[in-house]
């Protein structure tokens, strides 16, 4: 039994070529975003630069509900959200979809825990120095 490269091979690159596109778009995209959420859920926590018990609560409540779902669950759970964003529940578009949403919520944990490390001290400098909320947020 012989394998038919010829026949084969286009489908495996095409393959390779999707699998690049989600992981690539995921990465940027989710870790764009997964920046940004993570930052508010550490600014927005008791004690934090822009503290506000409710946005903190809410976020925190997304995060530990979503964060934790198997993947193969997630896809079908978000599966109406994905039909009105992207406009179909397969292919390519709808699982890089799904991709962007999860590590969204995964990257976001990682960068609150690693703002949690900073120490108190520094903030307080800043403040003390003038530095409005936003300027120590973006620095």
């Amino acid at each position: 039994m012989s394998i038919d490269w010829s026949t084969l091979g286009p489908v495996f690159l095409d393959a390779i070529g999707q699998t690049l596109w989600m992981a690539i778009a995921t990465l940027i995209i989710g870790g764009f975003l997964g920046l940004v959420l993570g930052v508010l859920l550490y600014t927005t926590r008791p004690g934090g630069i822009l503290a506000n018990r409710f946005v903190s609560t809410a976020l925190n409540l997304a995060v530990n509900i979503i964060r934790p779902i198997p993947f193969i669950i997630f896809i079908t759970a978000i599966g109406p959200l994905t039909i009105a964003v992207v406009g179909t529940q397969l292919g390519t578009g709808a699982a890089t979809f799904a991709l962007v949403v999860a590590a969204t919520f995964g990257i976001s944990r990682i960068v609150e825990q690693n703002l949690v490390t900073i120490d108190p001290g520094v903030i307080e400098a800043a403040r003390a120095m003038g530095a409005s909320p936003w300027r120590i947020i973006g620095t």
